[in-house]
């Protein structure tokens, strides 16, 4: 079967971009997680559905359009958390909630967009274009620099800001750059995931991990390797049984979270008998 499922190109066209965009997605998460603002993932999909929506109804290239939209959305965001204006969590919510209503709202006005819409806020293999891969090789590149070049700053920034602004660095840059890439990750995995379910690759990985492994990096390695595995195992599922992509990741991904739930149960019951 999986011979015969990787002789699409539209197979392997979506293998690659989603194994890129999860991998970034795990990566932005153990930092987003940590830092208790892991629902932005939520709310700037849902921004992505609305700019999508209307891109597609006034004939706009969906990804022009859609990435710097979410991308000011991402800002603004995090700006309104940073000054107290607005409770993160109440920001987002407002945000997710007046994007997904424009969505609907476009698309019901709008005639022979029922078909894009569903992909879009569900998922399909079927919509990664080479386009989609380029721009999902690219981001996965700028993600990996940024944690290679920047770790020992991410890892300031995310666990104690107060003390990293102390020390010279600069966490308004690294909260902003983290958040636009967060943004371009989404609009790119979009496709694939769909608008409802992208931010569970945000989300898993990283509480996954974070169940046996303590340390940060521990804890990013092993979320890389579990949204790749989970993205493998849910493509597979999703082939084999005709079922959404982003559906099948999910609860693939909820799987392992619960492998990894007994797993800290039998390592902590070693602990105590030594």
């Amino acid at each position: 079967m999986i011979s015969e499922m990787f002789s699409y190109d539209f197979i392997q066209r979506a293998f690659i971009g989603g194994v890129l965009v999860s991998l970034c997605a795990a990566l932005l998460g153990v930092s987003l997680v940590l830092k208790r603002y892991s629902m932005i993932g939520d709310g700037l999909s849902h921004v992505s559905f609305g700019a999508l929506s209307i891109a597609i109804a006034c004939g706009i290239a969906p990804l022009k359009f859609a990435i710097p939209v979410v991308i000011v959305a991402a800002f603004l965001l995090l700006r309104l958390a940073e000054k107290g204006k607005m409770r993160s969590d109440a920001a987002i919510a407002m945000v997710s909630a007046s994007a997904l209503a424009i969505g609907v709202i476009v698309t019901s006005l709008s005639t022979g967009l029922s078909t894009d819409i569903y992909s879009y806020m569900f998922g399909s293999i079927l919509a990664m274009s080479k386009e989609d891969v380029a721009a999902s090789g690219v981001l996965s590149v700028v993600v990996l620099l940024l944690f290679v070049v920047c770790y020992y700053k991410i890892f300031a920034v995310t666990f104690d800001e107060s003390f990293s602004k102390a020390t010279g660095v600069k966490v308004g840059a690294y909260n902003t750059i983290i958040s636009i890439l967060t943004a371009v990750t989404i609009v790119v995995g979009i496709k694939m995931m769909g608008a409802m379910l992208i931010s569970s690759l945000i989300v898993f990985p990283a509480l996954t991990s974070m169940r046996v492994f303590k340390s940060f990096k521990s804890v990013t390695w092993c979320s890389g390797v579990l949204s790749v595995l989970n993205f493998t195992i849910g493509l597979l599922c999703s082939y084999g049984f005709s079922i959404p992509a982003g559906a099948s990741v999910v609860v693939s991904s909820l799987v392992m979270f619960i492998i990894f739930i007994f797993v800290e149960k039998v390592v902590n019951l070693i602990d105590k008998n030594r």
